[in-house]
């Protein structure tokens, strides 16, 4: 495959990328270079706007179909667990009856529509099946130090010191939540690596005892209305970002990216940073997080802008995941008929009209089968 005519981040210059066996082999502003290559798919993409795939760091895949649940503002995450399932216990338990697998696939689906080509899932290890999007599950994944039980036998595992923990910590405003932090950096005898999810009340000097912070501030907003202080933190640990699920922020990943930027605590540049090179340092994925030549293919091709997230999702052009198409305006398409999309799903979100690879209308048949109440971002009829 070859993208014809693309602009990297930052750069006014288009340039042409070449992929093959799901790699990026050459990216050349000399077109005459590639002209001779046969039997190559090739896209003109007029100046469109290259990125590397965007790396959803924090979520939980099977919660999806549940509705923001809550009736007020929280101090912290246990008074909000409590008071859902007293509160919302018939709406928890319908979600739950929907088949794990269908809640799984409904997951995938919410990420690729949402432009994320690795989503890392946060809970119980999840068999995903034929994935959609990279799901990265390898690190250990303790709840938090309020529901998950013997968390500090399981953090200091004589047998666990290879891959990092993932851990919601200090997800407050109140005191106990700041105190919270002070445990879990006190009780990690070994020092692990703790990926820290939340972390509203955490300061700068809590910071420096962990390998990195998750960042979601939607679902912060929702429940606690506040969110992390990331101005500060950032000066001191690496900060990487996440939507967490459906049961605390919206199903649309463009809020999520727009509530970030609108605290004024980063730029787009920084945002950017948070969802591709970043999260593939810390989680250990080599080969994404930039656009370059022997990286793996996981592009989002946007329509070009003066902004990386204003239109998000909606100026998604292409997604491309291990050199394969996910996902393409049908604008794209009708520039030339792909034969790898034929059976490719239309999809109107937002108004506007996509493309995507088979299977989610039934799926969303099959949920509403299950659960009526669910809230499906697309007409099915």
């Amino acid at each position: 495959m070859i993208l014809h005519d693309v602009c990297l981040h930052g750069a006014a210059e288009r340039k042409h990328i070449h992929i093959t066996n799901g790699i990026i082999r050459a990216i050349t502003t000399r077109r005459e270079m590639l002209d001779s290559l046969q039997n190559e798919e090739r896209l003109e993409l007029n100046g469109a706007l290259a990125l590397p795939g965007f790396i959803n760091s924090h979520d939980h895949l099977d919660f999806n179909l549940f509705p923001q649940l809550g009736n007020r503002v929280y101090t912290n995450y246990t008074e909000w667990g409590r008071d859902i399932h007293q509160s919302d216990a018939a709406i928890v338990a319908a979600v739950q009856k929907i088949p794990l697998s269908l809640r799984i696939q409904w997951g995938l689906y919410k990420n690729l529509l949402n432009g994320f080509t690795t989503v890392v899932n946060h809970g119980e290890y999840l068999q995903t099946g034929n994935e959609l999007v990279n799901v990265f599950q390898d690190c250990y994944s303790l709840h938090s130090p309020a529901f998950e039980k013997n968390w500090v036998l399981k953090l200091n595992h004589p047998l666990r010191n290879r891959k990092p923990f993932v851990m919601h910590i200090g997800e407050g405003t109140d005191e106990a939540a700041g105190s919270e932090i002070d445990n879990v950096i006190r009780s990690n005898f070994f020092t692990r690596r703790i990926i820290a999810v939340h972390a509203v009340a955490m300061n700068k000097e809590q910071a420096a005892s962990f390998a990195a912070i998750t960042w979601c501030p939607a679902s912060n907003f929702f429940l606690l209305g506040k969110t992390a202080s990331v101005n500060l933190l950032k000066q001191g640990v690496k900060i990487i970002f996440g939507t967490d699920s459906t049961l605390t922020s919206s199903w649309c990943a463009g809020n999520h990216f727009r509530t970030a930027l609108d605290t004024g605590m980063v730029d787009e540049g920084e945002l950017l940073n948070m969802l591709t090179d970043i999260p593939a340092q810390i989680w250990g994925l080599e080969n994404r997080g930039r656009v370059e030549e022997g990286m793996r293919a996981d592009l989002l091709i946007m329509e070009s802008s003066n902004t990386v997230f204003k239109g998000m999702p909606a100026g998604l052009l292409l997604v491309i995941n291990g050199g394969e198409i996910r996902l393409l305006a049908e604008n794209i398409h009708q520039l030339k008929q792909l034969p790898e999309t034929e059976n490719f799903e239309r999809l109107v979100i937002g108004g506007k009209t996509i493309l995507v690879k088979p299977g989610i209308i039934k799926l969303a048949k099959e949920i509403l089968s299950f659960y009526p109440a669910a809230e499906i971002p697309f007409d099915i009829t």
